[in-house]
């Protein structure tokens, strides 16, 4: 009890101390009242953080607002005006992110960083190898006579192709150990990730605290998401140097990056290996995870839109044939289904809030004061549902993004920036996204499922908690939209 009352004092001076040296003449952006020490540490919420946002900032009419998590600096930006504003044109000084004690000290998170960059050679390569194994899998849908929650079959499909792309592993089972792992993984960093859902990010020396001690639940939590995290990183790579080593090993990011090494020994040679796992691990978590959110809320989005799914497989009939599948070369002339994949990265984004940025010295902004050490976060949901760009912004509309003649209007902001960010892999998860929509389109019809009683099952729009914005399981029907169409998904399985 000593210890942790010594943790407690030093945690208070700590705050007292930031407080003083960060005082200035210019006010702090407004936000809701603070309370001493603590300040709004138990008002910052952990689910639907980004509609309490918007709420703040339009009750003190402001597109920046200011929150205090018991000493951090927590600043909130809700317009593309401010974020471009300060992630872009001052990049230099936001360019940093903050430490995270949970996620990266106590969980082990310290590989999960974006390092990939695609060229667009690198991009052409890999997105034929997408097609392939999106549209190889497709049988997925079809497999089952009975009306499952769609979760895991998206789950499934994503899992199945990211782990053949990422690291050549061919998946099978619904409950495969890999999808199991991925499934884990992201799901308590997700949760881990959200500011302020643990209060050693705002004080980092509570890490030091006996794990045996009440309320270091968090610490018993880290310990245990910390193992999944390396069963994710360690043991689809070894997999993929076995089956290399052995000459069984397909093509992958991994093996082909691997096979690059050769010539390399010792030390520089373990380095470029922890570079390509590294990366590995994140293609596969922001694939996979990504992936099935927007998949989920396609699916959703097709319920209770059918003239919309109509449309789309009328432009597909039209330009590919019927029963066909698409490809990327049809892209350009599938508009409409090209406005379903923005409406969907729009209407429910994967990602409410973009991931935190950390200023590193004290910043000025309309006026206010942003202090040193600011965690800084973009509120992706207020900027994808703002009104004044996106009209009846709660409605699902593809028609938004098109001009009159049936083209895609470049006047209209293109929610994949706001959706991913500088994400390296976006553009593959677009690709991804986009060639499972056409080719679910083209040889599937989704409906609402019919429960017992003869009616019609609505589905949830219920989320799970975390960064990762996720539909909750819900039924629905997707079944063949002809003979041919069956012929087709079997020929490609």
């Amino acid at each position: 009890m000593e210890f942790t009352l010594a943790i407690a004092i030093f945690s208070i001076l700590l705050y007292a101390l930031r407080w003083n040296r960060n005082r200035s003449r210019l006010p702090l952006p407004p936000g809701p009242r603070k309370l001493p020490l603590i300040g709004n540490a138990f008002e910052i919420p952990t689910e639907r953080q980004g509609e309490t946002f918007l709420k703040w900032s339009k009750q003190f009419k402001s597109d920046i607002i200011h929150l205090n998590a018991a000493g951090t600096s927590i600043v909130v930006l809700s317009s593309m005006e401010a974020v471009r504003e300060l992630f872009e044109k001052r990049s230099t000084l936001y360019s940093d992110r903050p430490r995270m004690p949970m996620v990266v000290e106590l969980m082990g998170w310290d590989f999960a960083i974006p390092t990939m960059n695609y060229g667009d050679r690198l991009l052409e390569r890999w997105n034929n190898f997408n097609l392939r194994n999106w549209q190889q899998r497709m049988s997925s849908f079809a497999d089952s006579s009975e009306v499952p929650p769609i979760h895991p079959h998206c789950s499934n499909l994503a899992g199945t192709v990211i782990m053949n792309i990422t690291y050549g592993i061919d998946v099978h089972a619904a409950d495969d150990k890999y999808i199991r792992i991925a499934e884990e993984a992201m799901e308590r960093v997700s949760i881990a990730s959200v500011p302020g859902a643990f209060l050693v990010d705002s004080i980092p020396a509570l890490k030091y605290v006996p794990n045996w001690i009440p309320g270091a639940e968090f610490k018993r939590k880290a310990m245990e998401w910390k193992k999944i995290g390396q069963e994710l990183l360690q043991l689809p790579f070894t997999e993929t140097k076995q089956n290399i080593a052995t000459g069984t090993a397909r093509t992958s990011f991994t093996s082909t990056n691997l096979r690059f090494l050769e010539d390399l020994t010792g030390i520089e040679l373990e380095e470029h290996e922890a570079v390509v796992k590294a990366t590995a691990a994140n293609m596969y978590l922001g694939g996979a995870d990504t992936t099935v959110s927007a998949m989920g809320t396609f699916i959703l989005a097709m319920l209770l839109n059918p003239e919309v799914q109509k449309k789309a497989q009328a432009e597909i009939d039209s330009v590919v044939g019927p029963g066909q599948l698409p490809g990327f070369a049809d892209r350009p002339t599938l508009p409409y289904v090209s406005a379903i994949v923005k409406e969907v990265l729009r209407w429910r984004n994967v990602t409410p809030l973009a991931f935190p940025h950390r200023v590193a010295v004290d910043d000025e902004y309309q006026g206010y004061r942003i202090p040193a050490n600011s965690i800084v976060i973009g509120n992706a949901w207020v900027i994808l549902h703002d009104d004044a760009i996106y009209p009846d912004p709660h409605s699902f509309k593809p028609e938004r993004f098109l001009l009159s003649g049936g083209k895609l209007n470049p006047a209209i902001r293109d929610p994949e920036t706001v959706a991913f960010g500088i994400c390296p892999g976006r553009h593959m998860a677009v690709a991804s996204l986009w060639i499972v929509v056409a080719s679910i389109l083209s040889t599937f019809n989704i409906d609402k499922a019919i429960g017992e009683d003869g009616r019609e099952i609505e589905p949830t729009h219920e989320v799970s908690p975390g960064m990762i914005s996720t539909l909750l399981p819900f039924k629905c029907s997707i079944t063949p939209r002809s003979p041919q169409a069956v012929e087709v998904i079997q020929a490609t399985a």
